[in-house]
């Protein structure tokens, strides 16, 4: 498909159909670049290298190269990436199931937020384990500004 014909609302509206976060602060070219990741990704990788190794971590592990993403379900991961970006987890509100967290996001600043509720690293974290997901990651975009992308994988679910 030629994603670069669709227009921005409709690049949004494709990626947030896939749960991509931090999608507003991109530009056309990165919207494109990371829907064409997601929708050509049919391999079943979900972003891990050729030994089926997680992507890289943030931090003194390793740096993704600009543009590219990485998974993992490591937390400290995961909370090194958020902090650097001052981002925050929460779910959103009115998806919860009983006393059981709904929609995992992250919450950046002067992004709205506003359907979202903050929780704990340690309530967000029980959820992402119990539903054994993945976080997707970027670190940089092409560039070289730091990225807010991320997106949760379910890798057990059929069409993920």
């Amino acid at each position: 498909m030629n994603y670069e014909n669709l227009t921005i609302d409709e690049l949004h509206q494709r990626l947030r159909q896939y749960d991509v976060g931090g999608i507003w602060d991109m530009r056309k070219d990165e919207l494109v670049q990371t829907l064409q990741e997601i929708e050509e990704d049919g391999d079943g990788r979900n972003g891990r290298d050729r030994n089926g190794d997680a992507g890289g971590a943030v931090g003194a592990e390793a740096t993704l190269a600009a543009g590219k993403s990485g998974t993992t379900r490591d937390h400290d991961t995961i909370v090194a990436w958020a902090e650097a970006r001052g981002a925050q987890p929460a779910t959103v509100r009115g998806t919860e199931h009983g006393d059981h967290l709904g929609v995992l996001r992250m919450d950046f600043p002067g992004y709205g937020g506003e359907n979202l509720d903050p929780v704990s690293w340690d309530e967000w974290f029980r959820t992402f384990d119990d539903r054994g997901l993945e976080f997707r990651y970027q670190d940089r975009k092409l560039d070289g500004q730091q990225s807010n992308f991320f997106r949760l994988l379910n890798p057990h679910r059929e069409d993920g």
